[in-house]
C-alpha cells in the first residue's frame, strides 16, 4: 500500500488542523492505520492508531485534542487536530500495517512522506 500524507501547516496555538491520508490499493479497509510524529532532534513517536472497524487507540498527550477517523470508500484516514500547542510541532507520518503490534515505529511496514506541523505561540 501507498500513503501520501496532507494537511500540515502553520497555525496558531489554540488553532486546528485536519491531516489526511490517502492510500492506495483495494484493501485499504483492512490494514490498521496510524499517525505518528517527529520533532526535530528527537525519535519518531506514536500519536494514535485506527482499526478496520473503528476503534482507536490514542498516546495520552492528544487524548482529548487529536481525533483519528478513516473513510474506507474513500480509502483515506484522517487525524482531526484541535487545542495546538507548540509542543506539537513535527512531521506527522502516516503508516500502515495488516496487523496492531504497538506504537514502536519498527513494527509498522507501510509509511507515507511526512507532513509539516508548525505550531506558533
Amino acid at each position: 500500500v501507498q500513503l501520501q500524507a496532507s494537511g500540515g501547516g502553520l497555525v496558531q496555538a489554540g488553532g486546528s488542523l485536519r491531516l489526511s491520508c490517502a492510500a492506495s490499493g483495494r484493501t485499504f479497509s483492512k490494514y490498521v492505520m496510524g499517525w505518528f510524529r517527529q520533532a526535530p532532534g528527537k525519535e519518531r513517536e506514536f500519536v494514535v492508531a485506527i482499526g478496520w472497524i473503528g476503534v482507536a487507540n490514542y498516546a495520552e498527550f492528544v487524548k482529548g485534542r487529536f481525533t483519528i477517523s478513516r473513510d474506507n470508500a474513500k480509502n483515506t484516514v484522517y487525524l482531526h487536530m484541535n487545542s495546538l500547542k507548540p509542543e506539537d510541532t513535527a512531521v506527522y507520518y502516516c503508516a500502515a500495517d495488516l496487523t496492531y503490534s504497538g506504537g514502536r515505529p519498527e513494527s509498522w511496514a507501510y509509511w507515507g512522506q511526512g507532513t509539516q506541523v508548525t505550531v506558533s505561540s
